[in-house]
């Protein structure tokens, strides 16, 4: 018996494209934003401590302006690491 509409498409298993497609994601994107945050907490934790820890050295305390260079470099810096984890966190589940 043929239980489908006229008109209606008909559903054939689809070959998958690469290999790619054979991986079926079981981390969801509640989960990956989970351990990102995570992730960028103990990021942010150990480059506050590295900074503070490269901020006290004689030489670097000792020049206003590289105080200053160090800073800027210091305080923007953390967001390069923080980028692919952050694209991690926002991928989409499949």
């Amino acid at each position: 018996m043929n239980f489908r509409a006229p008109y209606s498409p008909r559903h054939f298993p689809r070959k998958p494209r690469s290999h790619h497609e054979l991986h079926i994601s079981v981390m969801t994107i509640r989960t990956r934003k989970f351990l990102g945050t995570i992730a960028l907490l103990i990021l942010v934790v150990v480059w506050s401590l590295l900074g503070m820890t490269i901020a006290q050295t004689p030489w670097l305390a000792a020049s206003g302006l590289y105080q200053a260079i160090f800073y800027v470099v210091a305080g923007i810096g953390w967001v390069l690491p923080a980028m692919p984890i952050i694209s991690w966190m926002a991928k989409p589940d499949a």
